[in-house]
């Protein structure tokens, strides 16, 4: 420390939503809810999708047979939307959000571990991941974490303990990037720090949260800034 003023740190590891944080799937997703839904012959809107906004698959797939009033169970509607969503997936590359791809690749640079904490299940995480991986000519993320390998999925903590726990670090010192109420708040009761990048909905409020209208603000230095004990 000199002249008083505190060093600034670095995350011990940042933390990536998948979904609308890094990639910009919403679209995709809205188009696989609405051919699933057509399936169990009801409908689906953008305020449908509003609700469901960050999974669990197993909340999105209750509420579609509650809407659609359709006898067949919920884990046969899971099934199905995920069966739709990785074809749509692998049909096309997501695209990136703005400034995820950067702050991803300045991360990798800076030697800081990166994880890919996600609601959505393995086989789309690895359509996703494939995609990325394509894109940058290396692996960016260090491990990642399916919704579909958790005991519990977001909003509750364990999916970023969990990611915290594999890498060996302390996530009271990690950072969490998320975009949904639910994944926020996920972040949040982890006791990590939380950027958020709201989009759809609006976040809840943190002293441990800052809110952001792009990752297009977030560098790694204001990152230190905004971790480092003032």
């Amino acid at each position: 420390m000199a002249h008083g003023y505190p060093c600034k740190v670095q995350p011990a590891a940042i933390f990536f939503d998948m979904d609308g944080t890094l990639v910009d799937t919403e679209h995709v997703w809205l188009e696989g809810e609405i051919l699933t839904m057509s399936t169990l012959g009801g409908t689906w809107s953008e305020a449908d999708q509003a609700v469901c906004l960050g999974g669990p698959l197993e909340r999105v797939a209750e509420y579609m047979v509650a809407k659609s009033g359709t006898q067949t169970p919920s884990d046969v509607v899971g099934s199905r939307l995920i069966a739709t969503m990785e074809s749509l997936f692998r049909r096309e590359d997501p695209s990136w959000q703005p400034g995820a791809r950067e702050l991803l690749r300045a991360a990798h640079s800076a030697g800081i571990p990166t994880a890919l904490v996600s609601a959505s299940w393995r086989t789309l995480m690895d359509a996703v991941t494939e995609a990325v991986v394509r894109e940058c000519g290396f692996n960016p993320f260090t491990i990642t974490v399916a919704g579909d390998e958790v005991s519990h999925s977001k909003p509750h903590p364990r999916p970023y303990w969990q990611a915290a726990a594999e890498l060996g670090v302390d996530i009271e010192k990690c950072v969490v990037i998320e975009d949904s109420p639910t994944g926020v708040a996920s972040g949040q009761a982890s006791g990590a720090f939380v950027i958020a990048v709201p989009h759809i909905a609006p976040v809840p409020a943190d002293p441990r949260t800052v809110v952001v209208s792009s990752l297009t603000e977030v560098t790694l230095d204001r990152i230190s800034e905004w971790i480092t004990p003032n």
